[in-house]
């Protein structure tokens, strides 16, 4: 990856206050990612703020935009343009976005890759099946033009998965990428998959796939053959190769499987894949406390490469992830990619009062009944209640909360309609008040996790 590296010395190049470092004592490095540059998606700065009430200000080096996004504490951000000042509230670590001016969301680094994600990230499993190609394209020229550079997709997408179906998904964003040009403006995250015995399914080399070499070379090959592009900048395991607690099931069950892959022959297989350039970072999904450290140590110890990020549900119905990876997440640095942020979009408040949309993912397929039941539905009409006493769009709020996560990098919405994806994206902007959050905490108290 190019990127820049400013010293104290030529902290000028960006800030107008260089007396502002002087006065406090301290050296700053600053990494400011171009859009000229290949692969590096969005413009970043990065500054540690030394102290409590300290301000910086931008310059016209190029900038048309500077927001300072205060990303560690749950410390409500602020914003200024070019020239104004922008006040820090606490010792922290802010992004600077530097791009378009137009750009609609914020921007976190991927762990310690120094590669910066989008707050907002576009999850695609809709595309080929409740989105035909033509949508799937308006909504990745949309997402992309207001600043998402995440995209996040599957071999095993779209869902509900069929054989008939697999790979549409990956088609579909490869066939934008080819008529776009914008390979170099996303970030473009795929998965492989586990055991497919877990879903009931049978369709995908030869009926169970595994974390091993063989199978992980058919999966990454054909991916990159469907997304039409040479390499993949988040290569994830959609799920473990053991059998543990996840997709639903919160306590562990421990049941001995010989068959398992052992994570450090998979960890191998993926260090291959970066060698080779086919794979730039690796990261894990619906993976537990235990495994996300075995993946750290074997990379720490082995000399291989370290797991950027972990994609976990994470919702208002479902914040288990804060029991036991929420510290992890932050004292390793592997933040959070949530999915299902809006619990198939129940925390909308459109399937209240019996209500049953026809289109609705819960209404066409039983399979996707993660997020029904009577406590979810009274915690959801608590949270929707609150959305409405402080005037905010529920499915908003409940993107908020999670934007506002210390060990969040990137929430990963999905729409089926544009109208939707607008609303979603626009959550970006929205910072929840204190006496929001208070409350959102109260039902939480009161109905904790209804839906692992």
């Amino acid at each position: 990856m190019k990127y820049i590296m400013f010293a104290i010395a030529a902290a000028t190049v960006v800030f107008s206050a260089p007396t502002w470092a002087a006065d406090v004592g301290v050296s700053i490095s600053i990494c400011v990612y171009r859009r000229a540059m290949p692969r590096t998606g969005a413009g970043i700065a990065v500054v540690t703020m030394p102290a409590a009430g300290r301000s910086i200000s931008c310059r016209t080096a190029g900038i048309t935009k500077c927001t300072c996004r205060v990303i560690r504490n749950s410390i409500a951000a602020v914003a200024a343009t070019t020239k104004e000042s922008i006040q820090a509230t606490s010792t922290t670590e802010c992004f600077l976005r530097v791009g378009n001016e137009d750009s609609a969301v914020e921007y976190r680094e991927l762990g310690s890759t120094g590669v910066a994600v989008s707050v907002i990230g576009l999850g695609t499993m809709t595309f080929g099946e409740q989105n035909t190609e033509a949508e799937g394209h308006e909504q990745l020229d949309y997402a992309v033009d207001q600043g998402v550079n995440l995209i996040d997709v599957a071999e095993i997408y779209p869902v509900p998965p069929r054989a008939q179906t697999q790979g549409a998904t990956e088609r579909i964003i490869g066939s934008w990428l080819r008529k776009s040009g914008k390979r170099d403006k996303i970030v473009l995250a795929t998965k492989a998959a586990g055991p497919t015995s877990v879903l009931g399914i049978k369709h995908l080399r030869d009926g169970e796939p595994r974390l091993d070499r063989r199978n992980l070379q058919a999966a990454l090959n054909a991916s990159l053959q469907r997304l039409q592009t040479d390499h993949i900048d988040l290569y994830q395991m959609h799920w473990p190769d053991r059998p543990t607690n996840f997709f639903g099931q919160l306590g562990y069950r421990h049941a001995e499987q010989p068959a398992s892959v052992p994570i450090a022959e998979t960890l191998a297989v993926l260090a291959d894949f970066v060698r080779d350039g086919k794979v730039r970072y690796i990261g894990v999904s619906n993976e537990t406390p235990w495994g996300l450290n075995q993946y750290l140590n074997i990379a720490a110890t082995a000399g291989m490469p370290r797991v950027a990020s972990i994609q976990n549900p994470y919702n208002l119905l479902n914040r288990s992830f804060e029991v036991g990876l929420a510290e992890i997440a932050i004292r390793e640095q592997v933040p959070l990619l949530a999915y299902s942020p809006l619990a198939f979009g129940v925390l909308t408040g459109k399937f209240l009062d019996g209500a049953r949309p026809p289109q609705a993912r819960v209404v066409r397929w039983p399979r996707f009944a993660r997020y029904n039941g009577d406590i979810a539905e009274a915690a959801t009409s608590n949270y929707v209640a609150i959305a409405r006493r402080h005037g905010l769009d529920a499915g908003q709020m409940a993107l908020a909360f999670i934007n506002s996560r210390p060990f969040l990098g990137s929430t990963l919405i999905g729409a089926t309609t544009m109208e939707q994806l607008r609303s979603n994206i626009a959550s970006s902007d929205l910072k929840l008040s204190g006496e929001v959050l208070e409350e959102i905490e109260q039902v939480h108290r009161e109905r904790s996790n209804p839906c692992p």
